[in-house]
């Protein structure tokens, strides 16, 4: 079976109200059609990248793209670990959990986006919450990065409620505009006086070579 070469097809996050795992080929077709249909208010930019902006079509085509590649380039120094978001069985969105020489730095990064209308419920948090419990409590990472535009009140509310740090500002330009981001990092320390939801994770054992863990 193609679990036994890809184990990380069985690797499964389980919060209160949320699965996080690799979603099979229609599940990811709900998903590019979930993020079509919007995953941020109009006239919001809340990525440097603007795969958003696109048509409903191209976005779709653009969550497949993505997560396709992801998998095809993963290698133990640098990988990323897309996994779809799910709430009773229904897509809701999806995160990413990414590092680069990780055996020797400890650190990642996290990404996620949501359906637009499961906004504002807390599931944001929460999935931000299991990709840390991942990557601190079972695959040993000492810190957390991320970098957030300091207008995006949703993401910095998120980083902060879960114990993140000022780390500093970065600069970007995107269509010809400066666009400053904060940097936040979280260390382990930090991490271990959280109290965040309760996560189960399944079928970790066999996916920790790939991680370089």
């Amino acid at each position: 079976m193609i679990a036994d070469y890809w184990p990380l097809l069985n690797l499964r996050l389980t919060t209160d109200r949320l699965v996080l795992r690799y979603p099979d080929e229609e599940e990811l077709g709900a998903l590019a059609d979930l993020a079509a249909a919007g995953v941020h208010e109009p006239g919001e930019r809340p990525y440097l990248t603007p795969w958003t902006e696109d048509t409903p079509r191209q976005t779709a085509l653009n969550v497949l793209q993505q997560h396709w590649a992801r998998r095809g380039a993963w290698s133990r120094s640098a990988w990323a670990l897309e996994l779809g978001l799910f709430r009773g069985g229904d897509p809701v969105g999806m995160v990413a959990l990414r590092a680069r020489d990780f055996a020797a730095l400890r650190e990642v990064k996290t990404e996620s986006w949501l359906g637009l209308q499961h906004h504002r419920q807390g599931l944001g948090t929460e999935a931000r919450a299991a990709l840390l419990h991942l990557a601190f409590d079972e695959l040993g990472a000492q810190c957390a990065l991320s970098e957030v535009f300091q207008d995006n009140h949703a993401s910095q509310g998120v980083s902060r409620r879960l114990g993140y740090r000022s780390d500093g500002t970065s600069r970007d330009v995107r269509d010809g505009q400066v666009l400053i981001s904060d940097r936040l990092r979280l260390d382990k320390e930090t991490w271990s006086l959280i109290q965040p939801p309760t996560v189960a994770v399944e079928g970790l054992a066999p996916c920790l070579p790939f991680f370089g863990a």
